[in-house]
């Protein structure tokens, strides 16, 4: 910016984007001197830079506020928990699977969770069935991200939604 620019010889660009051609550093500056505004240089990498007369306080003010609006419409997966039990009726079950399939539509992720008490861990295939059976009845919103497996007391897997076409 400015004096900071070392080339002898610039292409010079108006504020208004009028291109002015190859002129020396000091024309240069001299014409953003003149509109009070700063001489940025652009493209270091060309032969000669490319130099823009522009406010230069101005431009970077836009640009923050610009990452500021992306960073707004920009949407963060978050994980969701959804607790199952091995005797879960299916009233229950339904109740549950609409809130994973609402969460998969949100574009959220969602752990699915069975927690075994007592001699229920003898019976972890009704678990691995009932997770099966949730596999099965979100094929057409989700995916499967993690496959079901026993950690503990507890048989999880992770559903992640579907690839937006």
């Amino acid at each position: 910016m400015n004096e900071e620019i070392r080339a002898k010889e610039v292409r010079l660009v108006k504020a208004d984007g009028e291109q002015v051609g190859i002129v020396d550093l000091k024309t240069a500056l001299a014409t953003a001197r003149e509109s009070n505004l700063d001489l940025v240089e652009i493209v270091s990498d060309a032969k000669p830079p490319v130099c823009k007369v522009m406010d230069y306080k101005k431009y970077l003010y836009e640009q923050k506020q610009k990452a500021k609006e992306a960073k707004k419409n920009q949407k963060q997966t978050q994980l969701k928990e959804i607790k199952l039990r091995p005797g879960t009726e299916e009233a229950d079950y339904q109740v549950k699977l609409r809130k994973i399939r609402e969460f998969l539509e949100d574009q959220d992720k969602v752990k699915v969770t069975i927690r075994f008490r007592g001699r229920e861990m003898a019976h972890q295939q009704i678990g691995l069935q009932q997770l099966e059976k949730v596999i099965a009845d979100t094929t057409d919103i989700g995916n499967v991200e993690q496959q079901p497996k026993v950690e503990g007391r507890q048989m999880g897997m992770l559903l992640g939604p579907a690839k937006k076409k």
